[in-house]
């Protein structure tokens, strides 16, 4: 098992996470990667079984006519001082550093999702040679990106866009990015509209691209922690604050992709362990992290 840069810190709020959802005083936690998932305990899966009444089908249609409203929100909130840089990204993923074997070769990187830049900013802090499209469902994080110190025209684009809905070929060519990544993304999208937001990103990709992908995975910490009344259906939740999340089988996951066209590269689950010393807590955290390839143009797509 290896410890993770990102999380060699005792600071409360990791990626995709709510700080009331964090311990203070945690020990650096260990991560390992795994093909099979967590499994519960028995109280753990009474809770889970007990838990079976879903929000309103009026609250769930609101829940999703607002989801932009919320999230902006979100933004209006926290600004920029939520989530934490994330450096993490070139060690777990080597396609970011392509660029830096080959100066030459100039990397065309989707952050999908991009927040407030959490993740191109480290990247274009390592001086990479690359050029990122950035696109984010709220307007207000996208105004964040662009007022950061290093952005700018000739290494970014940073644009709204609703991946359920907004055409990405409007703002990036067909067939021209190398890589996408989707970070704690997809869980905030609806189930019914996952696929629509795959097969937009699908376009984009040249043949051979690949996403990158991180998010969390079936039996993390935070969605043990949800209380009654929050479930929204299978695996699919809501925070007080009207944004919700969905937490990942692998095998759910691969159906997804695969539902698009993408071939699966890895496809695994990152288990952590956060031990609170002080207070005898145990955090078990369960992520997903996977690759996901669109075939060359021979083998047809």
């Amino acid at each position: 098992m290896a410890l993770s840069k990102q999380d060699d810190t005792d600071t409360v709020v990791l990626p995709g996470e709510e700080p009331k959802d964090e311990l203070l005083c945690l020990t650096p936690p260990v991560q390992s990667k795994t093909s099979t998932g967590r499994t519960l305990n028995e109280k753990e899966m009474e809770k889970l079984t007990g838990d079976q009444t879903l929000v309103s089908d009026f609250k769930q249609m609101k829940l999703e006519k607002e989801a932009q409203k919320n999230w902006d929100l979100f933004y209006k909130r926290n600004t920029t001082n939520f989530f934490k840089d994330r450096h993490w990204t070139t060690r777990e993923f080597e396609e970011l550093k392509v660029c830096l074997e080959f100066e030459a070769q100039r990397l065309v990187l989707l952050e999908a999702g991009c927040g407030v830049g959490n993740c191109i900013f480290p990247l274009l802090e390592e001086d990479l040679n690359i050029f990122v499209y950035a696109c984010d469902f709220s307007p207000r994080a996208v105004e964040f990106v662009k007022q950061h110190s290093l952005y700018c025209t000739e290494r970014c684009s940073a644009f709204q866009c609703d991946l359920t809905k907004d055409d990405l070929r409007c703002n990036v060519p067909v067939g021209s990015v190398d890589v996408a990544t989707l970070i704690f993304v997809l869980s905030a999208i609806h189930p019914d509209k996952m696929q629509q937001a795959l097969d937009n990103i699908y376009r984009v990709l040249k043949p051979g691209g690949v996403i990158l992908f991180r998010d969390y995975g079936l039996y993390d910490h935070a969605m043990m922690r949800f209380k009654a009344g929050n479930k929204l259906g299978e695996n699919f939740y809501v925070r007080q604050d009207g944004t919700r999340s969905y937490f990942f089988s692998k095998e759910l996951l691969a159906d997804l992709f695969r539902g698009v066209g993408f071939e699966s590269v890895t496809n695994e689950y990152v288990l952590r362990e956060t031990v609170n010393k002080k207070e005898g807590l145990c955090v078990p955290r369960v992520f997903l992290q996977s690759k996901f390839r669109r075939p060359d143009q021979l083998q047809g797509s």
